[in-house]
């Protein structure tokens, strides 16, 4: 299967608008971060991170996924993308919890993980069908 394919698949642009805006985000919210004193990361630095790697393993393992002649292998990748979107979803609360300010970017960030889901959702039968 080739890339052309994949980058005309839905749910891999979705993946990839989601993980650039996790990552703006990540950066809007946690600036320190980017400092190499990694013992004194506050909670909100830590959340930061978390969603940076987690939102940048979503288009690999989409790719993983699309390029497995495996059923087996589709599956275990389809379940640990649903398992991604349910720890940003959990990122999102736990930035509320810590208090920032800015409630609306985080809004924007789970309705972009809404669009993600309904196209990851599609994707997934097609997965089970080997009609991608």
């Amino acid at each position: 299967m080739d890339n052309k394919g994949l980058s005309s698949l839905q749910v891999y642009k979705n993946s990839l608008v989601l993980r650039d805006l996790s990552d703006a985000l990540s950066y809007y919210f946690s600036p320190e971060q980017n400092t190499s004193i990694r013992r004194s990361m506050g909670l909100r630095a830590v959340i930061a991170e978390s969603l940076i790697t987690d939102a940048s393993l979503l288009p690999v393992t989409i790719e993983e996924a699309y390029k497995s002649p495996s059923l087996s292998i589709r599956l275990k990748n389809a379940t640990f993308i649903n398992i991604i979107t349910r720890n940003i979803i959990s990122y999102c609360n736990g930035l509320e919890k810590d208090g920032i300010k800015e409630k609306e970017y985080v809004q924007l960030l789970r309705n972009e993980l809404k669009t993600f889901r309904k196209s990851f959702k599609q994707w997934r039968k097609s997965l089970i069908n080997d009609q991608y």
